[in-house]
């Protein structure tokens, strides 16, 4: 059962927050924006608050509202739920002078992730589409393991016995990202760490995308050696116990 809240944390912070990283993976992304400098602020009411600043081709997300350019606030979570699904149309608070952004550019950029993160039969043919989607994906599900373990019930439980370090997540010959616990709060860092207490590596992009859709089973990946496991592995088994939940949600 999905969490409302957690899935406005999810939707905010791993699929809206995954723009920065298809800014730097496609060229025709970061050309929607090229020339644009401005920031759209999302501001759920008993939930997120995250700024997206565009600027010389370029995204970035950082939390909070109070500086953006164009203010977007939502009365609920689930409100800021249906914006992503698509049946909520937002109204501005701030920012009526640059609607243009949202409903062009914006809009584009949106239209674009999404296409990525739910690809048409047989988009995943074409090899630059494959890598994108799946380093994609990779993003948007290690930053979804730090959101549910931080907002989801079941997910704190697994992060409350998760002790303090970094996790390194990574795919060989592709893309790497951490999660590292403070306290038994999540948070991941979309680049390799430079140290790490334990490791999950997925033997290359096409086992990780199996595994991403469900066609691979993850414990018999491990069991023959498809996806590498090493240091603390109580702390690898809980973030797993999270990854399930993650599938939930991005299901």
């Amino acid at each position: 059962m999905k969490d409302p809240r957690t899935m406005a944390y999810i939707n905010l912070f791993a699929v809206l927050g995954a723009l920065s990283q298809l800014c730097q993976l496609d060229t025709a992304s970061a050309a929607l924006i090229a020339g644009k400098q401005t920031s759209i602020g999302f501001c759920v009411k008993g939930g997120p608050e995250a700024t997206l600043f565009f600027g010389g081709g370029h995204c970035r997300m950082a939390s909070g509202a109070e500086r953006c350019q164009i203010k977007l606030p939502f009365s609920s979570c689930v409100k800021f739920n249906g914006l992503i699904d698509g049946t909520v149309t937002p109204i501005p608070s701030r920012g009526f002078t640059k609607l243009g952004f949202l409903t062009g550019p914006f809009s584009n950029l949106t239209s674009r992730l999404s296409a990525y993160l739910k690809p048409a039969p047989g988009a995943l043919a074409d090899p630059e589409f494959f890598r994108i989607s799946t380093t994609l994906m990779f993003h948007v599900i290690a930053e979804s393991i730090a959101q549910i373990g931080n907002e989801d019930p079941v997910g704190r439980f697994s992060a409350s016995n998760i002790v303090d370090g970094t996790a390194r997540l990574s795919i060989t010959g592709g893309p790497a990202a951490a999660l590292c616990c403070r306290n038994h709060h999540l948070t991941a860092i979309h680049q390799a760490p430079d140290e790490f207490l334990s490791y999950m590596e997925f033997q290359g992009m096409h086992l990780a995308r199996d595994l991403f859709d469900g066609q691979v089973n993850a414990i018999a990946a491990v069991g023959l050696g498809q996806v590498r496991i090493g240091g603390q592995i109580s702390q690898i088994d809980n973030i797993n116990r999270i990854l399930d939940r993650a599938a939930v949600y991005l299901a």
